[in-house]
């Protein structure tokens, strides 16, 4: 069974920076890709962004040019670098990895921007 463990979450000013970082640990099948998705209150999970094992990566057009996923998929890591974080990017981000045997979701963590 795979664990997803996240860090780096935490509240920041608009305009500033954070970068989240996620690890996997346990026996699971060949990871085919890791990202990001995020779930702000009363709204619906959305992916933020994704980096594949042929380091295709693929980001919300809401983030593009602002964020940046980057990690070791062969280690089954991945981090994203948030920058000029605005209000609306207040929500809880998870970390998902996609392997042979399905998805598997970290328990989020949570990231708040103050205007």
């Amino acid at each position: 069974q795979v664990q997803l463990v996240e860090s780096g979450g935490g509240l920041v000013q608009a305009g500033g920076s954070l970068r989240l970082s996620c690890a996997a640990s346990g026996n699971y099948a060949r990871t085919l890709g890791m990202g990001w998705y995020r779930q702000a209150p009363g709204k619906e999970r959305e992916q933020v962004a994704t980096l594949t094992n042929d380091r295709r990566t693929n980001y919300a057009p809401s983030v593009k040019g602002r964020f940046i996923v980057s990690g070791d998929i062969a280690k089954s890591t991945v981090d994203l670098q948030m920058n000029s974080l605005q209000p609306d990017d207040t929500a809880v981000y998870y970390c998902v990895l996609a392997a042979d045997g399905g998805l598997t979701w970290g328990q989020g963590t949570q990231v708040t921007v103050s205007a």
